[in-house]
């Protein structure tokens, strides 16, 4: 896979820049919005970084890879939150019919 990734590096730098925003947006984006202006410099500043990590992913390291794990384990942090919160609201919803019964 690694062969092929460097064979391709069009495929490699969209994957990278993909992910990479992918990964901002979910973990380090702010809770409000950016202005127009600030949010194109920030995407230019994420494509001249995937430009440098599809560098280092031609000189075969791992980029792509690492940031699948990434997304990955941010998928599994969401899953756990969820199940966490569907657990909580099933014990408030026990403790409240206890406390109705009394």
């Amino acid at each position: 896979m690694q062969a092929w990734l460097a064979q391709n590096p069009v495929i490699s730098y969209i994957l990278i820049f993909v992910l990479v925003a992918f990964v901002y947006n979910k973990v380090f984006r702010a809770q409000q919005k950016l202005p127009l202006l600030k949010e194109i410099v920030l995407y230019v500043i994420m494509a001249i970084g995937s430009f440098l990590l599809l560098i280092f992913q031609i000189d075969k390291l791992p980029i792509i890879q690492c940031l699948l794990v990434a997304v990955i384990l941010m998928l599994m942090v969401r899953i756990r939150y969820f199940v966490e919160g569907r657990r909580k609201r099933k014990e408030s919803l026990s403790s409240t019919a206890v406390s109705k019964q009394d």
